[in-house]
């Protein structure tokens, strides 16, 4: 497995419950005091989904499959998995950071992936592009959570 299919299939996964991550949350605050913070959310669950499919058809494009899921145990080290324990309140800053916490682990998997010497320039770039775009996203956020 060449180093671009490995980093792809994690980042797919990470890109994956990102957009479930937002989608949650933002289903969560849509009828709350903060329904601006869900359109934000939603907006980044659509932005998580198209960066997927950017990673999916890259990969295709090289002959590989990328759009497997990850393993159990992958599954259970996701860091928007602290997202179901706010998700059973209604408080909007709970989400919020839980939201954060989420892009935290997104951005530590870029800066991973970057860190991988053996990255095609090509795939390089396109993961450079989303980590500024998920570091931007989690600025966002925390900008929400402060104000919520």
């Amino acid at each position: 497995m060449s180093a671009d299919e490995k980093v792809a299939k994690d980042l797919v996964e990470t890109l994956k419950d990102g957009r479930n991550g937002f989608t949650s949350a933002a289903e969560k605050l849509r009828d709350s005091d903060s329904p601006e913070a869900a359109s934000t959310l939603e907006r980044l669950a659509e932005q998580r989904a198209a960066f997927a499919r950017d990673i999916v058809s890259m990969g295709h494009d090289y002959g590989d499959d990328v759009d497997e899921s990850g393993s159990v145990a992958a599954t259970l080290h996701r860091g928007w998995l602290s997202l179901k324990d706010a998700l059973t309140g209604d408080d909007a800053s709970g989400v919020l950071g839980a939201a954060v916490t989420g892009e935290d682990h997104a951005v530590s998997e870029y800066e991973k992936a970057l860190a991988e010497d053996d990255l095609s320039d090509g795939f390089r770039t396109v993961v450079q592009q989303q980590h500024a775009a998920i570091v931007a996203a989690r600025d966002e956020v925390k900008a929400l959570q402060r104000t919520a």
